[in-house]
């Protein structure tokens, strides 16, 4: 049976890059309509974002933006103002990621949105928020991983910090959105009023470092670089085997015992120094290196078979986690326009949320929208002449 419970919803999606389009793109499995606002000549920004490219747009472009409609429209007209409150109107959400203060200023701020639906729900994506000294700087995703400490925190303790291999604020801040909108459109069916739903790159960014942040505001300890390692539990990182890589997380006292006695060194179960987890973090460089040693000695499949119970696994590439046959089984991938992408992480009743269409070539739908909003065929030719919309 088809999960839809937002089948009944209509979103406003005026948001571009990676956090917004995130969020709508799990609106739209979820069952809305998801009307993407995107520039005549332009697009989302992201359908330029390479090195690969596909029919309409990047691969960024195509892993953010399924289940949409694309209505082409230059909303800084008064043309494209009036197509836009239209639609406004007859819809349940509006999200925007521009710059505060710039809703407000061209006449899409939430009041004045509300003013004539009050149900509408408003999310604002932003780079800071609302609030506090720079709350009107313009922001990405590797500039918030740099802000919040995630940089700091990540690489090698003898290296410069770096960048997290994928975009996880963006992705994080676009699920938060979701979340946030979900939740005030459940409180709507009481309230029969809309919310407004602030979301921001930053402090996702910092809901990332949580444990680290709550740390640091005790005790005002700088956190450290750890490679791979986690910096509360040891044995808890990556080992070289003969042929690969290893990720252990020996996880507590037992676990520990178990590695230890299955790859032949029980002798570090009785030392004191590392009987419990706080001990074996204050002589972490006494613990590490016999356990390097002896998984240095055989290859990877090896060690697997014999820690089989402890948490373990190889350290894969992209590709080899693509095609292992656990991602197949999942159900994760779907084909859509011809290529793999992946689904939503979730499962109801057993089944998966997918997307229901591709995602759209720039203004594929703005005759359909533009029809469902009482254009007529003359009037919507006349706003693709003026250059107000465009027709793909």
């Amino acid at each position: 049976m088809e999960f839809a419970p937002l089948d009944e919803i209509r979103v406003v999606d005026l948001t571009s890059s990676l956090a917004g389009p995130t969020c709508t793109q799990i609106l739209g499995a979820l069952g809305a309509d998801v009307v993407k606002i995107e520039h005549p000549q332009r697009g989302d920004e992201a359908r330029a974002w390479g090195p690969r490219f596909f029919d309409g747009g990047s691969v960024l472009f195509f892993a953010a933006n399924a289940s949409k409609r694309s209505l082409a429209l230059d909303i800084k007209s008064e043309q494209g103002q009036e197509v836009l409150r239209r639609l406004v109107d007859r819809s349940d959400v509006f999200i925007e990621s521009m710059r505060p203060g710039t809703a407000e200023r061209i006449g899409l701020g939430s009041e004045a949105l509300r003013a004539s639906n009050e149900r509408l729900v408003y999310c604002s994506i932003g780079a800071f928020g609302r609030r506090g000294p720079l709350a009107d700087r313009p922001g990405y995703d590797p500039l918030m991983q740099a802000f919040t400490g995630i940089v700091s925190i990540t690489g090698e303790a003898d290296r410069p910090g770096v960048r997290v291999g994928t975009s996880v604020i963006d992705f994080g801040t676009g699920v938060w959105a979701a979340l946030g909108i979900v939740a005030a459109l459940h409180e709507r069916t009481q309230a029969g009023r809309g919310r407004d739903v602030d979301v921001s790159l930053f402090e996702t960014g910092l809901s990332l470092v949580g444990y680290q942040l709550t740390d640091a505001l005790e005790t005002g300890n700088v956190p450290q670089r750890y490679g791979t390692a986690f910096p509360l539990i040891a044995p808890y990182e990556v080992f070289a085997t003969l042929d690969g890589e290893l990720m252990i997380a020996a996880a507590n006292d037992r676990l520990f015992t178990q590695l230890c006695e299955r790859i032949g060194l029980p002798e570090l179960v009785d030392d004191v120094r590392f009987r419990t987890n706080p001990d074996r973090l204050a002589n972490r460089e006494a613990l590490l290196p016999p356990i390097r040693e002896r998984l240095a000695q055989q290859p990877s499949a090896h060690w697997l078979t014999v820690l089989e119970g402890i948490p373990a696994a190889p350290v894969q590439n992209v590709v080899q986690a693509a095609e292992h046959e656990q991602t197949r089984a999942s159900g994760i991938l779907q084909e859509l326009a011809g290529m793999e992408t992946l689904a939503l992480p979730l499962q109801i009743d057993a089944e998966r949320v997918a997307h229901d269409r591709p995602p759209p070539l720039l203004g594929a739908h703005s005759a359909e929208v533009l029809a469902e909003l009482g254009y007529s065929p003359d009037e919507i030719d006349a706003l693709a002449d003026a250059g107000v919309t465009h027709l793909a």
